[in-house]
């Protein structure tokens, strides 16, 4: 069966914003009112990040168990998943960033994850996304050496978070370094199946030129998570291999300009096929959550109540019909 969560990540466009507990209320509910059933938080550290990590949450609503109580209170089932990069860093415990690539990383890549997966199942949770490694302008050479110590970082963190009922997924963006030199089908080669699964971002596989639908076709059974978002335009100038390009590219909108990389469903200028997506996943049986997203979004409320229409009208008729 597939449930629908709302990504709570487009509520904080800078550190400063949303970091009041009637902001987080008034976000959850228009999420339940929109149609959805979860909530996907985001990692982050400090105390300008409330909903952050376990430790935030346990500063700001006493325990796990008190922001479950919390989301319960907006109508909704449960925090569906946690979207985790290493590469931040957590200042709770002064830990630096912790790259994937890097063998000696591997201890506290999965001690942080395992932390935020025994949140996660407090809170009723079933998947961990993942950022797999860094930007491709900060690594533009991924060798066979190189994808064998990501793919081993990320088994031993799906084998460490297993027993506690988490799935792991590994997310792909458009800015990833897996787009350079096939690195996206031979990490997924080097991964083990039973530990490692994937996390479908339609807008993000599209603006780097790839078919997600294509993707779920071809590995129905990696796919462990799916964050369904509309995109407006393909990098394909190769932008994503400009020094800084989250910041250059996919906030400043590169050379062409894009004003917003990503859409809400259904807009005619997207071009994801939402519909064909859900077939898709229909087709072959997927039963979890998939994430509605609007990354960057100038109103979010205003695009979760669009999404939510579009949910309801549109998508799940076709789940509805399966």
């Amino acid at each position: 069966m597939i449930r629908w969560s709302y990504a709570i990540n487009q509520w904080k466009p800078s550190f400063d914003d949303f970091t009041r507990r009637r902001d987080h209320e008034r976000a959850l509910r228009v999420i339940s009112i929109s149609g959805f059933t979860g909530v996907e938080l985001t990692t982050g550290t400090g105390r300008w990040e409330p909903l952050g990590n376990p430790d935030q949450l346990a500063a700001n609503f006493g325990s796990a168990a008190g922001f479950a109580d919390f989301v319960h209170d907006a109508a909704l089932e449960a925090v569906s998943s946690w979207f985790f990069d290493p590469l931040l860093g957590f200042r709770e415990d002064l830990s630096g960033p912790a790259d994937p690539a890097d063998p000696a990383a591997h201890d506290s890549v999965v001690s942080h994850a395992t932390w935020f997966a025994e949140a996660l199942a407090e809170l009723g949770g079933e998947v961990l996304v993942v950022r797999p490694t860094a930007s491709a302008w900060q690594r533009p050479e991924l060798d066979d050496a190189v994808i064998d110590t990501i793919a081993a970082c990320w088994n031993d963190v799906g084998r460490a978070i297993a027993p506690l009922g988490i799935r792991l997924a590994l997310h792909f963006d458009f800015l990833s370094a897996l787009r350079s030199h096939d690195g996206l089908e031979r990490l997924l080669a080097a991964t083990d199946p039973a530990l490692v699964g994937f996390s479908v971002d339609t807008g993000e596989f599209a603006a780097a030129g790839l078919d997600p639908v294509a993707f779920i076709e071809a590995h129905p059974d990696r796919v462990a998570h799916v964050q369904l978002k509309n995109a407006a335009a393909v990098d394909d100038d190769d932008e994503y291999l400009r020094r800084n390009a989250e910041h250059h590219v996919k906030k400043g909108g590169g050379e062409k300009p894009v004003p917003r990389w990503f859409l809400e469903l259904g807009v005619a200028a997207g071009i994801v096929d939402a519909e064909a997506v859900v077939r898709a996943l229909v087709s072959h049986g997927y039963d979890g959550w998939v994430t509605v997203e609007s990354d960057l979004s100038p109103h979010p409320p205003t695009s979760a109540m669009l999404n939510g229409w579009y949910l309801q009208h549109v998508l799940q008729p076709i789940t509805a019909a399966s």
